[in-house]
């Protein structure tokens, strides 16, 4: 292991982590996958023996709620364009795991302050429990 890292050092980190996010392109969460088959329409030459199904089709998958969505891409464009937008997403959960860890470490070492108010406090509410009840 290194050195225990400085506050001051943690401090740069989480910010240059926060940079890196805020600068990240378009990004979504999903994968890419490939669908083949055969379709609804008994007359289609994928229902005829010996005949290749439809596809390979590529295709979006994500989920909204709990319910996984699926977007077609119709042609390599989409795709590709959907291969950058996940890369960009993956980019953000790795930084967004290390803006957690660098916060945590940051929250370890800060010390706690001694509570200044905690006296004053007290003497504020003694005075106000003076106060006669509204009814």
């Amino acid at each position: 292991m290194g050195m225990p890292k400085s506050l001051e050092s943690l401090a740069q980190r989480r910010v240059q982590v926060t940079d890196q996010i805020v600068a990240l392109g378009d990004l979504r969460c999903g994968s890419i996958t490939s669908t083949t088959g055969r379709c609804g329409k008994p007359n289609c030459h994928c229902h005829q023996p010996n005949q290749p199904g439809h596809g390979p089709n590529l295709r979006l998958t994500y989920k909204v709620q709990g319910k996984t969505v699926t977007e077609s891409l119709p042609h390599l464009g989409a795709v590709r364009k959907a291969e950058r937008e996940i890369d960009e997403f993956r980019k953000y959960q790795a930084l967004h795991k290390e803006f957690l860890e660098v916060n945590a470490q940051i929250c370890q070492m800060r010390p706690s302050q001694p509570d200044a108010l905690s006296e004053q406090e007290k003497k504020r509410s003694k005075r106000s429990n003076k106060k006669p009840l509204a009814r």
